[in-house]
C-alpha cells in the first residue's frame, strides 16, 4: 500500500484549513492519483463536487481516478476548418466514440426533482420561507471593517426556536427601544449594551443580525482583526473610528466579537499597546455627551470569565444573555434549512431531532454535510445515483461528538467555584438541569 508524500501531508494540512477550496481540494486529489492512491483520490474529488456540483474539473477527475472515461462534455470536439477556395473538400472527422460507464447526464436527470415525501413528518406550508439557520450559516457575516450594512429583513422570527431567548431579548432590550418617547418620559437614553456568552457554534452572531432586523438599524461586525495593528496608537484609532462608523449610521447594532480579546482583563496584559486599546474601549463604550445615542452595542464571547469586569459596569455591556446549544424546535428548523436543498427521502425529522441533542448549530451543519457525502460516494461507487436517506444521516449523527463538550468542562468550574454575584447562576441551572455537574 502507497504512503502519501509529505507534500501530500502538507497538502490535507492546507485543505483542512480552506475545506471549501475547490481548486485546492482538486490540487490534492491530482497529487494523490499520481501517487497511485485511486480511492483517496475519488474521494477528494466527491468532496469537491459537493461543494461545486457543476465543475467538470472535478467530474472529469472523479472519472479518471475511477477507471473510466471521461464524460461527453469533457472530450475535444473537432474544429472545423475553413473552406477552401480549391481542392476536394477536407473529410469530416471521425465522430467520438460514445464513453462508457458512469452517465453524469443522466444522474442528474435522475435528481432533477426529489422524489416525495422529502419528510416523513409534515413541515410547514410553505417550505419557501423555512427558518435560516440559528448558526448563521445561511447568513453572511457582517460588512468589512468600517462599514456598516444597511437595515436588513433578519428578525428574531427568522431564528428556529430558542423561545426563552428571544423572550429575555424583547424584555430586557428590545421593547425599550422599539419605543423612545416612552424611554425619553422616564429618562432612559436610546442606547444599550448586551453580552452574549456560550458555547461556540450556537448562533450568536446570527442573533445580533437578528436583533438589528427588529430595530430597523444598520448592522456592523467587527473581530479583534478588525481592529488592532501593529503600530503604537492604531489600534486606538481604529476603536475609535469603528464606533464614529456606528454613530454616523445610527440607528445602528455594533457587534463586537470575540470581545474577551478585545477586552480581556488589563491585569493579564503584559503589552502597553492591549491596555490602551481597552482602555478606548471603554471610553467609545462611555459615550460622553450622549455620542451612542442610537448605538446599540451586543458583544459575544465564549469566555465570559475573561472578560474585563470594567466592560461589565452599568452604563456599558450591562446586560447578560446565556446562548445555548439549540433546543429541539431550534435544531428541526436548522436541519430542515441544511436539508432544504439537497435530495432526501422519507427523512423522519422527528427521529433525527431526538437524536442530535446537545448539538451545536455547527455540529448539525456538519452533520447534513457528512450525510450528503456518504451518499455521493455511495452513489460514485455504485453507479446508482440515491437519495440521502435516514441511514446517512444517522450514521453520521453517530460519529458526530457535541463540539460543545470542552466548553462545558470549562464553564462547569467557574460556575460551581467563580460565581460571584450569582453571574452564572443561569448556566449553572442549565448544568444541573442536564446533569453535567
Amino acid at each position: 500500500m502507497s504512503t502519501e508524500s509529505p507534500l501530500i501531508q502538507s497538502m490535507r494540512t492546507a485543505v483542512a484549513a480552506a475545506p471549501t477550496d475547490v481548486p485546492l481540494r482538486l490540487h490534492l486529489a491530482e497529487l494523490l492519483l499520481g501517487e497511485g492512491l485511486s480511492e483517496a483520490a475519488v474521494a477528494e474529488a466527491a468532496v469537491a463536487l459537493q461543494h461545486a456540483p457543476g465543475d467538470m474539473g472535478a467530474r472529469t477527475l472523479m472519472m479518471r481516478a475511477m477507471g473510466l472515461p471521461a464524460p461527453a462534455a469533457e472530450q475535444p470536439k473537432p474544429t472545423p476548418e475553413k473552406p477552401r477556395a480549391q481542392g476536394p473538400a477536407p473529410e469530416a472527422p471521425a465522430a467520438p466514440a460514445p464513453p462508457t460507464g458512469f452517465d453524469w447526464a443522466a444522474a442528474e436527470n435522475e435528481v432533477a426533482d426529489a422524489v416525495p415525501p422529502r419528510f416523513v413528518t409534515p413541515g410547514p406550508t410553505s417550505t419557501a420561507e423555512a427558518p435560516l439557520a440559528a448558526d448563521g450559516r445561511g447568513d453572511p457575516r457582517g460588512a468589512m471593517a468600517w462599514e456598516a450594512d444597511t437595515p436588513g429583513t433578519v428578525t428574531l422570527a427568522d431564528v428556529g426556536g430558542m423561545e426563552e431567548i428571544k423572550e429575555r431579548l424583547e424584555a430586557a432590550f428590545l421593547a425599550p427601544m422599539r419605543n423612545p418617547e416612552l424611554g425619553r418620559l422616564y429618562g432612559k437614553s436610546l442606547r444599550g449594551g448586551l453580552l452574549m456568552y456560550g458555547p461556540p457554534g450556537c448562533g450568536k452572531t446570527f442573533i445580533a443580525r437578528a436583533v438589528a432586523g427588529e430595530l430597523g438599524a444598520s448592522f456592523m461586525s467587527v473581530s479583534i482583526n478588525d481592529v488592532l495593528d501593529m503600530w503604537m496608537g492604531n489600534s486606538e484609532r481604529n476603536m475609535h473610528e469603528v464606533f464614529e462608523t456606528a454613530r454616523r449610521q445610527a440607528p445602528c447594532v455594533l457587534f463586537l466579537d470575540e470581545v474577551d480579546a478585545l477586552g480581556a482583563k488589563r491585569s493579564r496584559m503584559q503589552h502597553g499597546g492591549m491596555r490602551n486599546t481597552v482602555n478606548q474601549l471603554l471610553t467609545e463604550l462611555d459615550g460622553v455627551g450622549g455620542a451612542n445615542e442610537g448605538v446599540f452595542v451586543l458583544a459575544a464571547t465564549n469566555v465570559p470569565w475573561d472578560v474585563d469586569i470594567a466592560l461589565r459596569r452599568p452604563g456599558r455591556l450591562d446586560r447578560t444573555l446565556l446562548v445555548l446549544p439549540p433546543d429541539a424546535p431550534a435544531r428541526e428548523a436548522i436541519l430542515r434549512y441544511h436539508l432544504r436543498d439537497r435530495p432526501i427521502e422519507s427523512v423522519d425529522l422527528g427521529k433525527l431531532v431526538k437524536v442530535t441533542e446537545d448539538l451545536s448549530g455547527a455540529d448539525l451543519a456538519h452533520l447534513c454535510e457528512s450525510a450528503s457525502e456518504r451518499a455521493l460516494l455511495d452513489s460514485t461507487r455504485t453507479g446508482v445515483v440515491r437519495m440521502i436517506n435516514m441511514k446517512d444521516l444517522l450514521g453520521a449523527a453517530k460519529e458526530i461528538r457535541p463540539s460543545t463538550d470542552p466548553w462545558f468542562a470549562s464553564a462547569r468550574n467557574v460556575a460551581m467555584f467563580a460565581n460571584e454575584g450569582g453571574v452564572y447562576d443561569e448556566l449553572l441551572a442549565y448544568l444541573k438541569r442536564k446533569r453535567k455537574l
